[in-house]
């Protein structure tokens, strides 16, 4: 064996300090695939066939173990230090070595030796040691051997799959559970303390054999990839049924990747001449992806030292980061977004002695910033050690997506007071006080005074007592006011809990109309009592919060009502048609106070609100949308009662660039925002600072179809979340799932898939806590999230049809305590005396109806 020693990559074509070739060996490899290992300190790899090379990876010296007969095609480091093992497998024996005995036998002049386990076994693919180091699960063939790590002795054989078993781990957090993979491109979950199989999945891939496995302990999900550059993830939460997640294609991936860096690259460039940037160029699309792209490794990475001393510290520390192995190069894929962060391509680096990998290891953790990893050529004899820098790779590829600018101060919360020059402005009224970086968009309630003193006033008020009676009680009230008075008295004071579960039980159902008619949009009032509903047959329908009877029933427009709106003061509610009208309607009458008619719009409305505490209107119309200033006045002349005394007036148009369409626009108007977010026709999301009166960000491609709903974390006036919390949104669109999306990042932080949205655009929405995500689904089921996880908690049924829209109630909990003739308390028709209900409504497509979905929580009464 020859070794040509240290070599760093100075004149690749790529930045040098990413990565660095510490050893080459130039040896006879096996012909097979084989089971590189590698840990904290040691790297285990075959030296001319038989003979076992452990690289101290401290010291950089080289330990050689003979024992074997036949070429090694198996190796696995055990989990403890303390002794430090590792195990080798060929076809005629297992043997585990302790590394500590062998050093010290090599010192003394000895020929170290190593516990063989056992014998003729046949081809050896996989070794994995128990996380207690006393066991040795050996994959040969069709079968899994339970080895002792200490003798001779089989515990277990697992016999079962159809082709030779590739890969095994064991799950660290349920006893005695091991899960394998094959080749007949299916995966079993096993009881290896009885032998006994507990579960067999179907056959993931059409004609590519699974080859490498990993179970991420924190989300409780295994991955494994196949020959053909496919990962699957799959749930081993114990109530899931091992339901598969999501299927990632990484040649997609990489390409998409090498496309978004390459573009982002050269808009840099041509602002600035930077050496650094000029890198791009080598990551064109063209013939960037391989033909083949065969998942070798898959293997946990250490991330967190990425932003160890960055502000984007607070994504990174709670998701997951795992490295995929290919044969051209490594791979950093998101857990939470499966997205791909990194691409680390071989051919890229001159100074590189390998191009294309045969096999490949890592270790878990970074040391300085840096991991090893190991890799055999595919074409000649040689083992390379390569030294990665995974804090300057991300960022030399991440640095052309980070905003910069104006974008790095993107905030929905307003923190700043308003321009000389801005649109908001010209519709405050000149006695309204601005916002100023004090309030953090929270209205003022208390006008600030400045406290004087003078000589001929006995006291300024500032120290006297306060009054014991500020009012006299009326005390002439019947059993039934009071006990409303005293409900709707909780209600409003009780906080929404933001630990509480999610609504999961079946309630209600309703019908709203007596034939079948599509119902278009719904949103509850901001204080929950009560609910709009937009219908198909042009009406607009309004209910109490627990669905007994229907408040008022709006009718004028002549087409299908596809937006409602409440007013911060839940005095007003704004409805858009297809008939290019808009109308604000007062809740209290069945006339709208204000109409806009076809005359003000050149195309249907779209996605219209309130906005900046109801003192504008926002809408959308085609590609553009605008901001409008209104004043209401519901009197009536009774010699002139046609003529509309509310008036309003176009402040401004925003126009969304390289769009034929609005698809979707939201902003936040219970406290002070100057962000509108609005996604178009091209699939781009859109920016716009209405403080400064532009666009300040654009987001291409959020989807791969376009975006049909965002959805902000709002929150409600009965929760209170931290002001971070409230730059999250979620956009969702038709086959792409829902991506949760960070503003100060401009990056999909996290993404939802689950529920089933091929054939009709269903809606999402977000609980007052911000802890939950329901999105409706077109399999009649429809599903919550939990915002840390990808994988749905509940999936919720009783429907016929497709739910295409969810909303949660702001202000549950609601005590709701109804008193019988007979004495006996009631809740819609329960027999709880009281409960604490978390009301989820939804609607269906084509069977009208409302349901409302309780959580019995008799701790919180």
């Amino acid at each position: 064996m020859e070794s040509a020693g240290a070599r760093c990559s100075s004149g690749g074509s790529c930045d040098p300090d990413v990565v660095c070739e510490k050893r080459l060996f130039k040896a006879k490899l096996p012909e097979p695939l084989v089971q590189l290992a590698c840990s904290h300190h040691h790297c285990a790899f075959p030296v001319n066939g038989n003979e076992l090379c452990i690289w101290n990876t401290a010291t950089a010296q080289s330990l050689f173990l003979s024992g074997h007969h036949y070429s090694i095609s198996a190796l696995s480091f055990g989990s403890n230090i303390n002794p430090p093992l590792v195990c080798s497998a060929s076809h005629e024996r297992v043997i585990v070595w302790n590394l500590d005995e062998c050093t010290q036998k090599v010192q003394e002049g000895f020929t170290p030796h190593g516990i063989v386990i056992r014998t003729l076994l046949g081809m050896v693919l996989h070794v994995r040691f128990s996380p207690d180091d006393q066991q040795v699960a050996v994959c040969a063939g069709n079968r899994i051997y339970m080895l002792s790590a200490k003798n001779e002795t089989i515990l277990a054989k697992l016999d079962g799959h159809l082709a030779p078993v590739t890969a095994a781990e064991f799950c660290t957090w349920e006893k005695s559970m091991l899960i394998s993979v094959s080749e007949d491109r299916t995966f079993k979950v096993w009881d290896y303390s009885t032998g006994q199989l507990i579960y067999q999945s179907g056959i993931i891939t059409a004609a590519f054999p699974l080859l490498s496995l990993l179970i991420d302990e924190e989300n409780k999900q295994l991955v494994t990839g196949c020959a053909e550059g496919q990962l699957w993830i799959f749930s081993l939460i114990s109530d899931h049924n091992y339901r598969c997640v999501t299927h990632i294609n990484l040649k997609k991936e990489q390409e998409k990747f090498c496309n978004k860096v390459w573009k982002s690259g050269k808009e840099i460039g041509e602002g600035q001449n930077d050496s650094k940037v000029c890198k791009t160029d080598n990551m064109r699309p063209e013939g960037s992806v391989e033909t083949s792209l065969p998942v070798l490794l898959i293997e946990h990475c250490d991330f967190s030292v990425c932003f160890r001393n960055e502000e984007k510290m607070y994504s990174a520390l709670n998701t997951s980061y795992f490295w995929i192995g290919t044969s051209t190069g490594l791979l950093i894929i998101n857990l939470a977004n499966f997205e791909l962060e990194a691409f680390l391509s071989y051919k890229d680096y001159s100074d590189l002695s390998i191009r294309f990998a045969r096999s490949c290891a890592l270790t878990k953790k970074t040391v300085n910033g840096k991991v090893l990893c190991l890799i055999t050529s595919m074409f000649e004899d040689m083992i390379a050690v390569l030294e990665v820098n995974l804090a300057t790779l991300v960022r030399t590829q991440n640095n052309v997506f980070l905003p910069c600018g104006n974008e790095s101060s993107l905030s929905v919360i307003a923190r700043c007071s308003l321009l000389t020059n801005s649109p908001l402005l010209k519709g405050l009224k000149k006695n309204r006080k601005e916002p100023s970086s004090k309030t953090f968009g929270v209205k003022s309630t208390v006008k600030d005074k400045p406290l004087v003193f003078h000589n001929k006033i006995k006291s300024s008020g500032y120290t006297a007592a306060p009054r014991k009676t500020m009012f006299s009680p009326n005390t002439n009230l019947n059993k039934k006011e009071v006990s409303k008075w005293k409900t709707s008295c909780k209600c409003k004071s009780k906080e929404y809990p933001l630990d509480g579960d999610p609504p999961i039980k079946y309630e209600k159902q309703i019908s709203v109309t007596c034939k079948p008619t599509p119902i278009f949009c719904i949103q509850y009032s901001g204080d929950g009592e009560m609910l709009a509903c937009g219908l198909a047959d042009k009406t607009v329908l309004i209910f109490n919060s627990n669905l007994t009877d229907t408040y008022n029933v709006f009718s004028g427009h002549d087409g299908a009502v596809n937006s409602v709106g409440w007013s911060h003061n839940k005095k007003w509610l704004v409805s858009a048609s297809e008939d290019r009208t808009l109308r604000v309607w007062s809740v209290c009458n069945k006339e709208p106070a204000l109409i806009m008619g076809k005359e003000n719009f050149d195309k249907t409305v779209r996605f219209a609100q309130f906005y900046f505490l109801d003192t504008f209107i926002l809408l959308c119309c085609g590609a553009e949308f605008h901001l409008l200033n209104f004043h209401l006045d519901t009197t009536k002349d009774d010699l002139k009662r046609y003529k509309q005394k509310s008036v309003f007036k176009l402040v401004q148009k925003f126009p969304m660039a390289s769009t034929v369409e609005i698809t979707s626009l939201s902003a936040v108007n219970d406290f002070y925002s100057y962000i509108v977010l609005t996604a178009g026709s091209n699939r781009a999301l859109e920016v716009f600072d209405l403080n400064a009166g532009c666009s300040t960000a654009v987001i291409p491609e959020v989807h791969t179809r376009s975006v049909h709903q965002i959805y902000q974390n709002k929150g409600s006036s009965f929760s209170t979340q931290q002001p971070e919390a409230y730059n999250l949104f979620m956009t969702t669109a038709a086959g792409d799932g829902i991506k949760l999306w960070d503003l100060r990042t401009l990056r999909c932080e996290r993404r939802f898939e689950g529920h089933s949205s091929r054939c009709y655009p269903c809606g999402i929405a977000v609980s007052p806590c911000g802890r939950f995500i329901a999105s409706g689904s077109d399999d009649k089921y429809a599903y919550i999230y939990e915002m840390r996880s990808s994988t749905f908690l509940h999936k919720l049924g009783r429907h016929t049809e497709s739910v295409i829209n969810v909303t949660f109630s702001p202000s549950s909990p609601q005590w709701l305590h109804l008193e019988r003739e007979d004495g006996q308390d009631d809740l819609l028709g329960s027999c709880k005396t009281s409960v604490c209900l978390k009301l989820f409504c939804f609607k269906l497509k084509a069977k009208q109806g409302f349901c409302i979905i309780s959580c019995n929580n008799e701790s919180s009464v």
